[in-house]
Order: C-alpha cells, then structure tokens, then sequence
C-alpha cells in the first residue's frame, strides 16, 4: 500500500506545482485593498490549479505511456512502469478535476472557467497540439497566463496589461527554451520521443529565445515606469527590480548553453541557488516597496 501511494504520489508530480506560483502575480503587483481576504482566495484558486495541472499530469502518462516505455528517463515513470495501473489513473484523473472544479467554483465563476479552459487546451496539447510547431509552445504559455488571470481578475484584481504582456514573453521564453534543452538532450532520438524537435533548429529557437527574452526585459521595465503602476504602488522604485529580472534570464541562459539543463525549468529553478536566489531578493524588495 505505502509503494502504490508513493506511486500516485509520483504521478501528480507535486514538484510542478511550483508553476503555480504565477496565480500570486495579483496579490503581489495588484492593487490590493482587503489583503487577507485576496490572499486567501489566491491560496485556493492556486490550489485548484494544482489539482488541475496534476490530473493533465496523469492524463498525458496515460496517453503517452506506450511512448514513454521506450524514453531513458520516462520509462521509470508510475505508469509507463507498471506501478499505476490504467483504471487507477483514470479514477485519480476524476477526483482530482472535480476537486479542483469544486474549489474554483468558490472562488469565482470566472475562475472555474480559466479551469475548465486550462483542462480543455491541455487535452488538445496532448492529443494533437504538442505535434504543431510553435503552438505547442503558445499551448504551454498559455497554462501560465489562465494562472496569471486567476491570481488577478479570478480573485477581483485588474490585471495590468503590461505585466500580461510580460508574462506572456517569460512563458515563451520557458517553452521554447526546454524545446532547445530537449533538442541537446535527445539529439538523434528525437523524432521517437518528441516529433515536433524535427521541426525545431538550434539556430531558429536561439532567435525566438532572444526576442522573448529581450521582451521579458522591455515589457517588465515599462511596466515598473508605467504612470498606472506609479498610481497603484505610490512609488517609482520598481525599476530597481529590473536587474534581478535580468540576472535570473541570463543565468538560465547559461544554464541551458552550457550545462544542457532547460529540460524540467521547475526543477532547474529549484536547483540552481543563483536563480533562487535572485527571485528570493526580486521578490522581497517588490514586496517591499509595493506593500
């Protein structure tokens, strides 16, 4: 019993959850006026996210298993393993979304529709969409964005359209850095792990990296010079946050050119003590000056 449900617990992949960290872009960038109440509300519209995410998770093993059984890495995985059967995943796959509907559904209508739409794209990625170039990439940005309107507009806290724009950049900048660590990773056996590598070039993804990179940088620096973001936090000291931006953008940059990661960005965030760090001070001193 204790292996089965280590099993499960390996299959909802709780290290990803870390993702959902974007749904608490509202609480700290908005414009907050009862704080408890909106930091609960962003702590169960995260949770529902995780539930969610966890139960795409599950479903895209289930599809992917046969595929997975033949991947290096992937082949250890609870179901391409043998360890979950398939009636198991199915079963998790249904209380994890209902729990997760359950959940947004007290948050907001609005919420439960990101949800619903989260869980919708999602599927189509996995059936079809992941095979498309470029919008395998735009699929995944995606899941980031409905988590960014879930902290904002889901909880009752407009969204600036400039940080929209930024984290629709970082997103990218996510997705179509893991194409290139995947591409470095798997070199020849691409085709039988992931087709839509065979459609991907080093040199065309270096390109797309740089424009969504120097995007991030742009859009988040005029976002911080914004005379609504003055208006909204009282203070034109947001611009000192850029660098830490900067810093964690380029340090992914080597990571990936030079190391080969890129792969899991969750785990290599996680890993890596300089991004940690740098997103530890970036976080502390906005939430200094905008609180």
């Amino acid at each position: 019993m204790q292996k089965k449900i280590h099993a499960l617990i390996r299959l909802i992949r709780p290290k990803q959850w870390v993702k959902n960290i974007f749904v608490f872009t509202g609480v700290l960038f908005g414009e907050v006026h009862r704080m408890e109440e909106t930091l609960l509300l962003a702590l169960l519209a995260a949770l529902s996210f995780c539930l969610i995410s966890s139960a795409v998770y599950t479903f895209n093993d289930l599809i992917d298993k046969e595929q997975d059984k033949r991947h290096p890495k992937k082949k250890l995985r609870p179901l391409a393993s043998g360890e979950v059967t398939n009636s198991e995943a199915a079963l998790l796959i249904a209380a994890l979304t209902t729990l997760s509907f359950t959940i947004g559904s007290i948050v907001s209508s609005l919420t439960l529709t990101l949800l619903v739409s989260y869980a919708f794209i999602n599927i189509l990625y996995t059936l079809y969409l992941k095979n498309v170039v470029i919008l395998d990439v735009f699929c995944i940005a995606s899941g980031f964005m409905l988590r960014i309107l879930a902290g904002t507009a889901g909880i009752g806290i407009p969204p600036s359209k400039w940080l929209l724009l930024c984290g629709m950049m970082i997103t990218l900048f996510l997705g179509f850095t893991k194409r290139k660590a995947e591409i470095l990773q798997l070199k020849s056996a691409m085709r039988e792990h992931r087709k839509v590598l065979m459609s991907y070039d080093s040199i065309f993804l270096d390109e797309l990296i740089g424009i969504t990179a120097a995007s991030v940088i742009i859009a988040y620096s005029l976002y911080t010079m914004n005379d609504e973001t003055i208006r909204i936090h009282h203070t034109e000291n947001l611009i000192y946050t850029v660098p830490f931006v900067v810093f964690a953008l380029f340090r992914y940059l080597y990571l990936i050119n030079s190391k080969q990661s890129g792969g899991d960005p969750t785990n290599d965030l996680i890993s890596d003590k300089q991004i940690m760090a740098s997103v530890g001070l970036f976080t502390l001193l906005t939430f200094y000056l905008v609180h």
